[in-house]
């Protein structure tokens, strides 16, 4: 059950994160752009679940594990600096993976897609 539920937030934040490339290849159809725009106001909740279910399931699949959690600190980005012990540190991460945000935001979502399979 655990393993699902990481599975549809890989894909949820997979389309948040590479939104900017997902658009590229859509074309005018705007499909992605409808999508993200329904998940946007979850991106804590998905995030959240991206780094908890993870940490969780951490040995099973020890690379999918680290995409979600590097993808979960992503989307997690804009409430990081609130958290008072943890805010400077996680804040740095984020800006230097910033950069990477849509390569980790696909991998999330080919990740997501094939554990679906």
């Amino acid at each position: 059950m655990m393993g699902l539920l990481l599975t549809i937030a890989n894909i949820a934040g997979g389309l948040l994160l590479g939104l900017a490339t997902l658009d590229k290849w859509d074309g005018e159809s705007n499909f992605f752009n409808k999508i993200a725009g329904f998940l946007a106001p979850f991106q804590t909740i998905i995030g959240g679940a991206l780094i908890v279910l993870a940490v969780l399931k951490f040995w099973n699949g020890v690379l999918y594990n680290v995409v979600s959690i590097l993808g979960g600190i992503l989307l997690l980005a804009h409430s990081i600096g609130k958290v008072p012990a943890l805010g400077d540190g996680l804040k740095k991460l984020s800006d230097k993976l910033m950069p990477f945000k849509a390569i980790i935001g696909i991998a999330l979502l080919v990740f997501g897609i094939i554990r679906l399979f």
